[in-house]
């Protein structure tokens, strides 16, 4: 019989064969045990691949939530962070207010207190050495001719030998502090009846802006000691 028949029997009686005797069946599994995993092993491996397909997402799964736990620690510390230096700004910018506040106040009282202090030294200079006049007038303004609204008018009048001269004693002085001035003296001209010969501006700190119109309205700037000679 030919290699071929053989073959084609083996295909047509082998499966029968197998069914029936249990002698054949155990020869064939032994037969091709040497080249295919019994049921038993592959199942055996495939639950192993499963189990380490498991760990390895156990795994994973455990890993994502440590470093979740960690961001949200992160960004809590950041937001914490975030407020204590936000608290820290709101608490400088609170101090500095505080201080340019006081430091505002302080100037202003400074300057009023510089002012009175030379008003009253120069009264006492005035009056005991040169036999000069000195007044303070202070007027309520009821029209408003000076500020533009009714307030008080405070004027520093120096009488010399019949002559009247008004004075401006101020910390500083500005553009618009020079208008105020000359509105003064145009206001004391006409409820003191008098003729003002000279019109003083006596300030350590006069701006730029204000000598132009000094100049324009006749008015004498003295902005140190040794000016006060020409009086």
């Amino acid at each position: 019989m030919a290699e071929t028949d053989i073959t084609n029997l083996i295909r047509e009686q082998l499966p029968q064969l197998i069914a029936q005797e249990p002698s054949v069946r155990d020869f064939v599994l032994r037969t091709v045990s040497n080249y295919y995993a019994g049921k038993q092993e592959t199942e055996s491996k495939f639950d192993r691949i499963l189990a380490e397909l498991q760990r390895d997402r156990e795994e994973q799964a455990r890993k994502w939530d440590e470093n979740n736990r960690k961001w949200d620690e992160n960004n809590k510390r950041l937001d914490k962070m975030q407020e204590q230096t936000d608290q820290t700004l709101a608490e400088i910018k609170k101090a500095n207010r505080k201080y340019d506040s006081t430091i505002g106040a302080l100037g202003s009282r400074w300057g009023l207190y510089s002012e009175a202090s030379f008003r009253n030294g120069l009264k006492g200079i005035l009056e005991t050495s040169f036999g000069v006049e000195v007044l303070n007038l202070n007027d309520f303004d009821h029209d408003g001719e000076v500020f533009g609204r009714p307030d008080q008018v405070e004027i520093d009048v120096i009488i010399k030998n019949g002559s009247v001269i008004l004075c401006e004693i101020k910390s500083s002085m500005s553009k618009a502090d020079m208008y105020i001035f000359d509105r003064k003296v145009a206001y004391y001209e006409k409820h003191h009846q008098r003729t003002v010969d000279r019109k003083l501006v006596m300030s350590p700190m006069v701006d730029q802006r204000a000598i132009s119109v000094a100049e324009n309205l006749g008015i004498e700037i003295f902005s140190y000691a040794d000016s006060m000679e020409s009086l």
